[in-house]
């Protein structure tokens, strides 16, 4: 098996046998910010703490992107083999609205308000053989 690394330290506990996404929330006004913040963005409050976000939001909106992405979101596709992806916000309980690929690009199968599940996917492999791990936003069937 590969050796598996996040595509950014600190966006989500790995490796963990049920990972979650990372937020902060601060202790002076409650609002919780991703990714994890040293103060916060609303108050500018010092007093933040990091904590796992919820598994389970819904879509606030969503696209479907027609170019490949830049590094460090790009996979290991080529300008032949690349696919269009489906990008959206999802908003978690609590207000916090994440930006990520989701794993669906039908617009016919995406819907605004719809129940989104966050999961750990590879993103990529590098030369190394390292496998990039990132989150995505799934529909909840």
């Amino acid at each position: 098996m590969s050796n598996q690394v996040p595509i950014a330290e600190g966006l989500f506990t790995w490796p963990a046998a049920k990972p979650a996404l990372l937020g902060s929330r601060c202790n002076q006004c409650r609002i919780v910010a991703f990714p994890v913040a040293s103060s916060c963005m609303a108050c500018s409050g010092q007093d933040v703490t990091a904590e796992e976000l919820p598994g389970r939001g819904t879509l606030w909106t969503w696209t479907v992107q027609q170019f490949m992405p830049k590094t460090p979101y790009n996979t290991n596709e080529t300008a032949e083999t690349f696919t269009p992806y489906g990008v959206g916000y999802v908003e978690l309980p609590g207000g916090v609205r994440i930006e990520g690929r989701l794993t669906e690009n039908d617009p016919q199968k995406l819907r605004i308000g719809m129940d989104m599940d966050v999961v750990f996917a590879p993103l990529r492999t590098e030369d190394s053989g390292e496998e990039v791990i990132s989150f995505f936003f799934k529909p909840v069937e």
